[in-house]
């Protein structure tokens, strides 16, 4: 069964006067995998999803598969939610629009135990064989830790084939593979910890800040898995500005006003989120002029 490793993006998407900007998407997503990136996240996190209809949701999807298929890269859609019965729905559609997996995050809110975790997962991939899925491990959004001594159980779940960690922790990565060795392709949900989580195991990273710097994220990425630790260490230095920056407020509103500054999207966020303040906009300018992509 497929897996996914490498420089995967935590796709952004752009709104214009309260609609989907569906052009500046597509182009959005031509350019990022001209620029490095690997695989295509749509409709996660950065994506502002819990705003999405399910109709926009669908045309994101869609056009991320478009544009992927035709540059030979893969998708990795967005896909979970609180309720089993309505991620199976929603990991049947993203298959039957043509991505090559999809991403589920551990139920939020209703703060499942352990083993309602694993039933959730189970129950996902009994809905649709053969289909790869991630599992979204965030505790900090959805109040719920899919935790190590799990792993093992979460093992025997043909379909789960990676899981996106955002927890920060390397000692997370090494118990992981204390208990499973490499059953799982491990990805960083954290783009300042890229260089430490492959050295430790990782095979790669769903970024947020691929959106916006996607070939110095490539790099760094290569640089890691070749072992070249010292180009990779200075890479990640490099960057660590603009990481810090795309995260001083709740993402994806930095990562938007980036892309703004870039003169890809419109500078729109959807209630409850607000554009960014003055203050973070000059901080990501700032960064972004540092590492020459910004004038």
């Amino acid at each position: 069964m497929r897996t996914f490793e490498g420089n995967l993006v935590a796709l952004a998407t752009p709104f214009r006067g309260g609609k989907l900007d569906e052009a500046a998407y597509r182009a959005l997503c031509e350019q990022l995998l001209d620029d490095g990136v690997d695989g295509l996240v749509p409709c996660g996190t950065t994506g502002e999803t819990p705003t999405l209809e399910a109709a926009e949701q669908q045309t994101c999807v869609r056009i991320a598969v478009e544009v992927a298929k035709a540059k030979g890269a893969f998708v990795v859609a967005g896909a979970g939610t609180n309720s089993t019965a309505s991620t199976i729905r929603n990991v049947a559609a993203v298959r039957e629009a043509g991505a090559d997996g999809a991403l589920v995050v551990t139920p939020y809110y209703s703060r499942p135990t352990q083993a309602g975790l694993v039933a959730h997962y189970r129950e996902v991939a009994k809905a649709n064989p053969g289909f790869p899925l991630v599992a979204y491990v965030v505790p900090g959004r959805t109040g719920v830790d899919l935790l190590p001594d799990t792993y093992p159980a979460l093992a025997e779940i043909d379909e789960v084939v990676a899981v996106k960690e955002a927890t920060a922790s390397m000692q997370r990565v090494i118990d992981i593979r204390e208990r499973v060795g490499d059953r799982f392709s491990l990805l960083s949900g954290d783009d300042f910890t890229v260089l430490p989580f492959i050295a430790c195991g990782g095979r790669g990273v769903i970024s947020v800040t691929s959106n916006v710097a996607p070939r110095h994220m490539a790099d760094l990425i290569a640089a890691a898995r070749k072992g070249d630790n010292a180009k990779a260490a200075q890479i990640q230095v490099a960057i660590n500005a603009l990481n810090a920056a795309l995260f001083a407020e709740p993402n994806p509103v930095p990562v938007k006003a980036a892309l703004h500054l870039l003169g890809h999207f419109a500078d729109e966020m959807r209630l409850p989120l607000t554009p960014a303040t003055e203050a973070t906009r000059a901080r990501l300018a700032d960064a972004l002029r540092r590492l020459g992509l910004l004038r």
